[in-house]
């Protein structure tokens, strides 16, 4: 057969005789190609259809996009413990905060405590001392946010995620805290230690600091005990 089709040809083997002689393979890529010059697949569906008609072998879900894949949900943070939801209660009343507010940090507190082998009461105690459990405090030194972290020295711990608003946001103050006093207490060999240095007071004698920490992270307890004895 020639280069050129004959018209008896074309009409004694219809058009697939043409398609097969020119190897003409229409894909997936090709029909796509066609919608996107055509003006895009919403607005076009009665073109595939037509296309669909002429080509029978190629369905319709063969050019459809693929769907969005859908986001993975970020994994729920564990219910508070009792003690710690005692705590939380304890800290509402005394700082005159509202519980839904404080949840998140005491949930905080409890997640980086179990990932780091540290006690939850600890590092709320630390953040009654350091801020009161204001998220926005800034110190002279420019120490931020809960834990008072002072942003110059811990960009390294910064989550990926957050960015230069890791230090004011409530979550990631904590977790980032809770590393750098783990960091502190290994360090320095103990905690007392530990804590004079997360305040950056390693030469005080008196330990002033870790003690109020203690102090602190004992009443705690003890209202937790109260309040998980009044519960029962």
């Amino acid at each position: 057969m020639s280069a050129s089709i004959s018209h008896r040809y074309l009409s004694a083997r219809g058009t697939s005789a043409v398609l097969n002689y020119l190897h003409i393979d229409l894909a997936v890529a090709g029909v796509a190609l066609i919608l996107v010059l055509a003006g895009g697949f919403a607005n076009n569906l009665g073109l595939i259809r037509s296309i669909a008609g002429i080509l029978p072998n190629i369905s319709i879900a063969a050019v459809m996009p693929a769907p969005a894949p859908t986001p993975a949900a970020e994994p729920a943070s564990r219910p508070l413990t009792a003690t710690m939801g005692a705590a939380l209660n304890f800290v509402a009343q005394r700082y005159r905060i509202a519980p839904e507010a404080l949840l998140p940090v005491f949930e905080a507190a409890q997640t980086a405590a179990s990932e780091r082998r540290m006690d939850p009461m600890l590092i709320v105690a630390v953040i009654a001392v350091e801020s009161g459990f204001n998220p926005f405090a800034q110190s002279s030194m420019g120490a931020q946010g809960l834990m008072q972290i002072i942003p110059r020295y811990h960009q390294d711990k910064v989550p990926k995620a957050v960015g230069g608003s890791a230090f004011l946001d409530p979550v990631s103050n904590v977790q980032m805290g809770a590393h750098i006093l783990q960091e502190a207490i290994r360090r320095q060999g103990g905690l007392m230690e530990g804590l004079q240095y997360y305040a950056g007071a390693s030469d005080d004698i008196d330990q002033a600091y870790a003690n109020k920490v203690i102090a602190e992270k004992q009443r705690l307890e003890q209202a937790s005990r109260r309040r998980e004895a009044a519960n029962t």
